[in-house]
């Protein structure tokens, strides 16, 4: 992806969505649990807009950034938390302006960018466009957090092919963040589009494959949802492994999501 408009585009609609969904919340609403441990709505709108200003930092000020990195990895285990707790414990007023105001930001910069600059960040360096999909990403899976929190159904958009396709790049980052090796040959994937449209990935005569709803595939990728309670079908060895492990976004895997039912 060179031109990075479409994406940045789609970015700004899914905050403006889960904007929407937590701008009219109460004081003790923004105090409800989410499905991460430990993490509030507050949280999870905190950490989004810590992030958002490290990214605006990677994309405007590299040596700034890098300091941001030595921190990181100084305290590897609580760097993210620490970032999300200094946020949430701002007044719902004041958090919401911090995030709206990092992100317009980050926009503007991302729309800057001069087309084949590349970014520092915690992994591989980024272009705007895949600095974009990876906010994108983070949006929306922790907006499916505030979601589950709130007991709102929020309906998939085509918005997730920026999702699907990071989850599919990120196929040999998976393995490796689990220690295995990855596999030699690519997969196949097709996902139906919430449009209805199919997405597809990869050779069409791979001789292994995924396919079933992107929803699915995007709930599991980041992590949001078990891999028993989504309709995934994996054909191959290798490609049921990745199912088991696949995910999309930076750093270590986590416990992820119990199965629905689960008493844990």
């Amino acid at each position: 992806m060179s031109d990075p408009t479409s994406v940045i585009d789609d970015l700004r609609q899914e905050s403006e969505e889960l904007d929407g969904l937590v701008a009219g919340l109460s004081a003790r609403r923004w105090t409800l649990a989410t499905p991460a441990p430990g993490w509030t709505v507050a949280h999870q709108i905190g950490h989004l807009a810590w992030t958002d200003r490290s990214a605006l930092l990677a994309v405007t000020d590299a040596d700034g950034f890098r300091a941001l990195v030595e921190k990181a990895l100084a305290a590897p285990d609580s760097f993210v938390d620490q970032g999300a707790e200094e946020d949430a414990g701002l007044p719902p007023d004041a958090l919401l302006a911090r995030w709206r105001e990092g992100r317009t930001a980050l926009e503007a910069a991302l729309r800057a960018a001069p087309p084949k600059a590349r970014f520092p960040w915690y992994g591989p360096p980024m272009s705007a466009a895949s600095m974009a999909t990876a906010r994108l990403m983070e949006t929306w899976a922790h907006g499916q957090d505030v979601a589950d929190a709130l007991g709102v159904v929020r309906p998939p958009t085509d918005r997730l092919r920026h999702v699907a396709r990071l989850g599919v790049r990120t196929r040999d980052f998976a393995y490796g963040v689990h220690g295995l090796t990855p596999p030699t040959d690519p997969f196949r994937v097709e996902l139906r589009a919430p449009s209805g449209d199919l997405w597809a990935y990869g050779p069409e005569d791979a001789p292994q494959s995924v396919t079933g709803p992107a929803l699915d595939f995007c709930l599991l990728v980041t992590r949001r949802a078990h891999r028993t309670d989504l309709a995934l079908r994996a054909d191959g060895p290798d490609a049921d492994r990745w199912l088991d492990i696949a995910q999309a976004f930076a750093g270590p895997p986590g416990s992820g999501r119990p199965p629905k039912g689960s008493a844990s």
